[in-house]
């Protein structure tokens, strides 16, 4: 078969997409995948050899102004004009999105030319593209068991597959908790303000030399996290960047960090308990976050409670119970097979 593979806009949406892409693939399908300028690069050097690329004109419509919004609408447009007249031409057997605004157009043209489509949601409450776009989709695909602000009135299936991850994430799948009291603390690749403000302080305050802390944050604030440890006699190691994030995880007996679709299931793949931290202005995070507390894998707290107080209390009584923290990392651990069953479901 020819399937279309539609992506775009962050990492978060790409990686997954090239993961599928890989399989389908090995199974012998011819891959063509779409994307914006964001992510051309990152789609260019990880596509199947093989693959075809095309790049198309998008913009998320979320920006404040309004003469913005409707930049953002006319790319789109044009995206997607554009891609009904080349279906003419390259007319795929499947289209497979990926979610947010670049795969808005492959979806459209899709509908037009009665293509069989397939969409995936990442996080644990439906984007707005993804909302707008169900209208067209015979199938939507979820990372999550309980996805909220699915509309009432479609007619997609919706079908549990799991979140795309990395190899390397797949190798240590429930490997063993070090038993060391390593605490990696992460807020992304921006890092979160938050944590760098609440974490460093609360670790103090429970007043255990032996805890060794992987602290991840914004370059800025390396110097003075990094004095901060090393005046209190806290054991840490303080980088803007972790290359390896899965050997960073296995190494950790606990994580704190927000809850990206990405980080919450990477965290589910190998299986280690968590102090996960929704952005506050995030809705998706707050619902990734929810799916991993129902686990039992570790605790969903929003920032307006994520104290010094009571992390300090927190930290002291799992690390003071490491018989507790196992229990969590065992509960939290769910087998991720996600890459298979999306290209299942797409080849039937």
């Amino acid at each position: 078969m020819k399937i279309w593979i539609a992506t775009g806009g962050t990492g978060g949406h790409v990686f997954p997409a090239l993961a599928v892409a890989d399989e389908l693939s090995a199974r012998g399908h011819k891959i063509i995948i779409s994307c914006d300028g964001r992510v051309r690069k990152m789609v260019a050097d990880g596509a199947p050899k093989g693959s075809k690329k095309v790049h198309i004109w998008a913009a998320g419509v979320g920006a404040k102004s309004r003469v913005h919004q409707m930049w953002a609408l006319f790319k789109i447009c044009v995206s997607a004009t554009a891609l009904v007249l080349r279906f003419i031409f390259t007319r795929p057997d499947r289209v497979v999105a990926f979610g947010g605004y670049a795969s808005v157009p492959a979806v459209f043209a899709a509908h037009m030319w009665h293509i069989p489509t397939f969409l995936h949601e990442q996080n644990g409450a439906i984007g707005r593209a993804n909302r707008f776009t169900m209208r067209w989709v015979k199938t939507l695909m979820t990372s999550f068991h309980d996805v909220s602000g699915i509309p009432k009135n479609t007619d997609a299936r919706v079908v549990y597959t799991g979140l795309p991850v990395r190899h390397e994430f797949i190798e240590n799948a429930g490997a063993p908790l070090p038993a060391k009291m390593h605490l990696l603390v992460t807020g992304g690749s921006l890092g979160a303000q938050i944590l760098d403000d609440v974490v460093p302080r609360a670790v103090v305050a429970m007043g255990n030399k032996k805890i060794f802390v992987t602290h991840q944050t914004r370059p800025e604030n390396v110097a003075r996290l990094q004095r901060f440890y090393a005046d209190h006699k806290i054991h840490a190691n303080v980088l803007s960047f972790i290359r390896d994030m899965a050997t960073a995880i296995v190494d950790a007996d606990l994580v704190i960090g927000r809850s990206g679709a990405s980080t919450v299931v990477e965290l589910m793949t190998i299986g280690r308990p968590a102090i996960l931290v929704p952005l506050a202005i995030n809705p998706d995070q707050a619902a990734n976050a929810a799916n991993y507390e129902k686990l039992g894998g570790g605790f969903a707290i929003p920032q307006t409670k994520f104290t010094e107080k009571w992390l300090s209390a927190t930290l002291g009584e799992l690390f003071e119970n490491p018989s507790r923290l196992e229990k969590m990392a065992k509960k939290s651990l769910v087998k991720n097979t996600a890459v298979q069953t999306i290209a299942d479901t797409v080849c039937k």
